[in-house]
């Protein structure tokens, strides 16, 4: 059984997010065991597809090392890799049937666009515990799926050093997922519209490097603040750093960028 690790949002080795994905399975293997390969991976995520009647439609699933996710982007946009770039699957699009419903990816130039539903969320009075755990005050505080900080500047949000403990905590006290996301403008004549990054305590991930799912939630908030066109995200994990582009389609983001393949193995553990 071969695996490839991708890293995804990059166009460079060691960048972005690195995703494991298998190859495709016929069926879905126990539960425990996609949990075990995905904590010996030891990586943002470990993606595991289902093949299905159609060939350009799977069944994809999410594990990090601690737990399954209801919805990983970076891990879609390299299962997507994986089978344009590596498998040669000749379709100008993919579709993945997922615990967050259908997720689409299709070839865009050198890069891929991927569609998710756009997250949704409202903002809500600074929690005084948020504050405690980030250690400085933003100056917006949105709720969903992830509480969202929104700070002045970039170089607030370069500079957190939170404890992720706390972070999960206040999370879940405000109907999230144990995880919290921060974002600020980016500086006058940047590349990029937002620097930001993403902490996932609740998802056994300190900081995640790349995170498509926060910028589903981003993209909306962002959303007419800047010039017409993509926004352009920096996501600003320490050492590696993500680049991706998103725009909102209705009830859906789209999200676009692109992946690099690091390796390819051969498991000698099967299901």
């Amino acid at each position: 059984m071969r695996q490839w690790m991708i890293d995804a949002f990059t166009s460079r080795a060691f960048g972005g997010n690195a995703a494991c994905i298998l190859e495709p399975l016929s069926a879905w293997p126990d539960a425990a065991w996609m949990q075990g390969l995905a904590g010996e991976n030891n990586v943002g995520a470990t993606a595991f597809l289902r093949r299905t009647e159609m060939p350009s439609r799977f069944g994809l699933r999410w594990f990090t090392p601690a737990v399954e996710v209801p919805l990983c982007g970076h891990a879609t946009l390299a299962a997507a890799h994986m089978l344009f770039a590596e498998a040669g699957l000749g379709a100008e699009a993919l579709e993945f049937e997922t615990l967050s419903g259908e997720l689409c990816v299709q070839r865009s130039g050198d890069a891929y666009e991927m569609t998710l539903p756009a997250q949704q969320a409202t903002p809500i009075p600074t929690p005084p515990e948020l504050v405690a755990a980030l250690g400085v005050r933003p100056t917006e505080v949105w709720a969903g799926a992830y509480l969202v900080a929104i700070f002045e500047t970039a170089d607030e949000v370069r500079a957190l050093e939170p404890r992720h403990e706390a972070l999960r905590l206040v999370s879940l006290a405000h109907g999230g997922q144990g995880n919290v996301g921060a974002a600020a403008p980016a500086e006058a004549g940047s590349a990029f519209d937002v620097i930001d990054r993403f902490f996932a305590p609740g998802y056994g991930i300190p900081e995640d490097a790349a995170t498509g799912s926060f910028h589903g939630i981003l993209t909306p908030i962002f959303a007419g603040r800047f010039k017409a066109g993509p926004i352009r995200f920096h996501q600003a994990y320490p050492g590696r750093g993500a680049e991706l582009e998103g725009r909102v389609e209705g009830d859906r983001v789209t999200l676009r960028g692109k992946a690099f393949t690091v390796s390819e193995a051969r498991l000698r553990v099967g299901p």
